[in-house]
């Protein structure tokens, strides 16, 4: 089955970095498109980056921040966030979907639980 598991998140001073990852198992990752959204609270989850097919789309003001990259070796894709701000407080989550890359999260098919990042100034 399709199973996606985001981990690293944390609690980071503001500037500081942190990198996320989000493990696939059930499928190839590289037959996928995998996203990063978050979601903070009372905010409509927004999405962040996907990668598929060896090309990466950022889709918010973070794109000068966050990098995403993938190790399909490991089946894991990673988010690198580097001088965080308390606005990028949320919990962060890796979604898949068969075709394409999209930054509307209902697009997605699969999702993982998501990991909390707390960034304090």
């Amino acid at each position: 089955d399709v199973q996606l598991q985001a981990s690293g998140g944390g609690l980071v001073q503001a500037g500081g970095s942190l990198r996320l990852s989000c493990a696939a198992s059930g499928f190839t990752l590289d037959d996928y498109a995998i996203g990063w959204f978050r979601q903070a609270s009372g905010m409509e989850r927004e999405g962040i980056s996907c990668i598929k097919g060896g090309n990466t789309y950022y889709y918010g003001s973070m794109k000068d921040r966050f990098t995403m990259s993938s190790d399909n070796a490991k089946n894991t894709v990673y988010l690198q966030m580097g001088s965080v701000t308390p606005e990028d407080t949320a919990v962060y989550y890796c979604a898949a979907d068969r075709f394409s890359c999209s930054n509307w999260y209902l697009q997605y098919d699969y999702w993982g639980q998501g990991t909390q990042v707390t960034v304090s100034s």
